[in-house]
């Protein structure tokens, strides 16, 4: 009987993380500080990995407005003012909502986090770039909200999830795989999060690590290559570009396109890495998963 009690003990205790401290100062993906005064209850979220892991570690409460981009969870994002995108934000309409904290991405391109800094708020400018990248900020979102005991829940959950559809494939051969993100045609390389995915699927990106996480490639490099499977784009599409129809992906018909569930999550490094992992299961090794 005293097992039990003890057992129950750790359980309550393991749900219960410490409360966080403040002033709580972090260093975001950009090398800044960012220095929270108090715990944050109003925050805009700029990507939608940020929304979604918000709304999954039990912090949606402190959410005032989202990025375009945010659909999920649809009954949170439905109710939420847009602020924009990250490369044409409502700088104006994000101020004037007064947020405490605004969580935005890393990227020089779009400048997003040095303009809102520059309007006078408190902002964290960091995305996943990696698999191992997804759960460290998980960690920090749940960190720098107060929500650490629902970041751990949310990590241990999504680890024994993602544990559990990888082992469906232990054993079969590894499928040479072409992503794309985009017809440019960008792609992604082995350590990127999408990369780690399509590994633990049981493919192999055609992209070299040397290349990068999100490499601009060369199409001669897709034609030399000759993946057994293409994902993200159609069939139609993929026979109409110069030396495609005599791909094995194309003539075998291993063409395929996600439903926009299905690419939300594959695009997204966060909460929903599980539903993107049984999507690439499903496309590179079809019967694996009962």
């Amino acid at each position: 009987m005293l097992h039990r009690f003890l057992l129950a003990a750790l359980m309550a205790g393991a749900s219960t993380a410490a409360a966080a401290t403040y002033p709580l100062t972090v260093t975001d993906d950009l090398g800044r500080t960012v220095t929270l005064k108090a715990q944050p209850r109003r925050i805009v979220a700029m990507l939608p990995s940020h929304t979604e892991t918000l709304a999954a570690i039990g912090a949606e409460s402190a959410l005032i407005a989202v990025d375009v981009f945010s659909n999920y969870p649809k009954a949170l994002t439905d109710r939420l003012p847009k602020v924009g995108s990250g490369y044409q934000p409502d700088i104006e309409k994000i101020v004037a909502l007064k947020p405490d904290l605004v969580l935005a991405d890393e990227s020089s391109g779009s400048r997003l986090t040095e303009k809102l800094a520059a309007a006078g708020l408190t902002v964290y400018g960091g995305t996943a770039q990696t698999y191992t990248e997804v759960f460290e900020k998980i960690a920090v979102l749940g960190k720098l909200t107060n929500h650490e005991a629902g970041a751990t829940r949310l990590i241990t959950t999504m680890r024994g999830d993602l544990n559990t559809l990888q082992a469906s494939v232990v054993g079969r051969p590894k499928v040479s795989t072409y992503f794309e993100i985009d017809p440019t045609p960008y792609s992604v390389g082995p350590n990127s999060f999408i990369g780690a995915l399509i590994t633990k699927a049981g493919g192999q990106t055609i992209v070299p690590a040397a290349l990068g996480d999100f490499p601009k490639l060369d199409p001669e490099l897709i034609v030399k290559a000759n993946p057994q499977v293409m994902v993200g784009l159609d069939t139609a599409l993929a026979r109409t570009r110069p030396g495609w129809n005599t791909l094995r992906a194309v003539q075998t018909g291993r063409v395929y396109e996600p439903t926009p569930e299905e690419n939300d999550a594959l695009s997204r490094p966060g909460p929903r890495l599980a539903v993107a992992l049984r999507a690439l299961i499903r496309m590179l090794h079809p019967g694996a998963l009962k």
